[in-house]
């Protein structure tokens, strides 16, 4: 009897073959399965993840090859570490003195076992750095994201998100079991309809949901047009500005003062793990919003504190932003440069943030291109279905301010010999 677990898809076997193969497999099935076809897809050298480096988070980093298994330095245009804050001396220099007086650990949730003095000064400082009243730390992005939702969001409120909202948005509403709409991506129009047509029965609450910058596309939400909307319709505001915290704004402040509207944004959630290079997550608000937080988030209730030398880091990075206005004007500057020299080789690039996605052609294979990055040493991330529907498939690019022009004429040559065959 032929054995059903074995991967047998080929080269052109993709997950949503994957997915439709395994829909009535018990779990030892379609666990065998997957994982048969994901170690072939290594071993045949089809699938670069989690490629392991062994070096600091820089411009430049030594990589594992997983053909050869020496290491090999590599451009990394794949990181998030945008302000390059990730190996900062300044901030390693603060973890280490704050090692010293709080040690590495706390060993147990806010509420009960753990807040120094330390998280309290960081969310002191994320509070002003976003113009809130009030800001509250969590232990993980998602787990700001999930918590926000489950946690403020009642059975008689409804939530209104944008399509391409990030995952734990979504979890979250899932988990809460919350009345959602989802509108067209930054389609100011839909989401009118969605007010107009709710606002007259909704018993509770409107809360719309949005991205300040929406990470598989580099493109920001329209917040000046949107946050007037909110106020019309007398809706709540959530911003996700993630991707957008020590980015977008004329010092980092995020992409509510990019547009100028950091008075009509009511909440805003963000993350360490981008610009900060750090991990943990926070939200942002009036105090009330996050002295309600603090009890009704299950995710910070049931989550330890953040350890004392990451929110260290982050205090540190928060400070060298505020210090070094030029972290953030380097950054706009190479986003600025990148976006010109790919235009001039006949790419369409619009953004104004540090990613840039290149979507694929129909025609070429993205797992072999990936390859070929590689090999001329420019690490680059791929982003497959079902991360993005098949037809929008895309390699993201994400400057960081310590690229150089040269690192960045480089990323671009290697670009037009993938896409087009040749240097341009």
């Amino acid at each position: 009897m032929e054995n059903t677990n074995t991967y047998q898809g080929g080269e052109n076997f993709s997950l949503s073959d994957l997915l439709i193969q395994t829909r009535r497999k018990t779990l030892k099935e379609r666990t065998e399965f997957f994982s048969n076809y994901i170690n072939e897809e290594i071993e045949n050298k089809r699938v670069l993840y989690m490629r392991v480096i062994d070096s600091q988070a820089d411009r430049k980093v030594s990589v594992i090859d997983p053909k050869t298994g020496k290491t090999k330095k590599m451009l990394m245009f794949g990181s998030n570490n945008y302000l390059g804050l990730a190996n900062n001396p300044y901030i390693k220099e603060s973890v280490k003195k704050s090692i010293e007086k709080y040690g590495i650990g706390i060993g147990g949730p806010p509420l009960l076992n753990g807040y120094t003095k330390l998280h309290y000064e960081v969310e002191e400082m994320l509070a002003d750095f976003k113009k809130k009243e009030s800001a509250m730390i969590f232990a993980s992005g998602y787990g700001a994201n999930v918590g926000l939702v489950t946690g403020l969001v009642n059975r008689d409120d409804i939530v209104l998100y944008d399509e391409y909202s990030h995952a734990s948005l979504c979890d979250g509403i899932k988990m809460g079991r919350i009345e959602s709409y989802k509108f067209r991506h930054n389609d100011v129009q839909d989401l009118e309809n969605l007010l107009i047509k709710h606002r007259s029965v909704v018993k509770g609450e409107i809360f719309v949901c949005v991205e300040g910058v929406y990470s598989m596309d580099g493109d920001m939400a329209p917040l000046n047009e949107i946050a007037p909307l909110c106020k019309r319709y007398k809706a709540s505001l959530i911003v996700d500005d993630a991707h957008g915290t020590g980015v977008t704004g004329e010092t980092g402040g995020g992409t509510a003062q990019h547009f100028g509207v950091e008075d009509d944004v009511d909440i805003i959630m963000g993350t360490f793990s981008k610009a900060l290079g750090m991990t943990g997550g926070f939200v942002a608000g009036d105090k009330c919003v996050t002295d309600y937080l603090r009890f009704f988030a299950r995710s910070y209730m049931f989550s330890a504190s953040l350890p004392p030398i990451i929110v260290a880091a982050v205090k540190a990075g928060l400070e060298a932003i505020i210090k070094h206005p030029e972290y953030v004007s380097q950054l706009r500057s190479n986003v600025n440069y990148a976006v010109a020299k790919l235009n001039e080789n006949g790419f369409d690039i619009k953004t104004q943030t540090p990613i840039i996605a290149l979507r694929v052609p129909a025609e070429m294979k993205i797992r072999d291109s990936v390859f070929k990055f590689h090999e001329m040493g420019i690490f680059l991330n791929s982003i497959e279905y079902p991360a993005v529907p098949i037809s929008q498939q895309r390699f993201r690019i994400s400057l960081m301010a310590l690229h150089t022009k040269e690192d960045i004429d480089k990323l671009v040559e290697a670009v037009c010999e993938v896409w087009y065959g040749k240097k341009r």
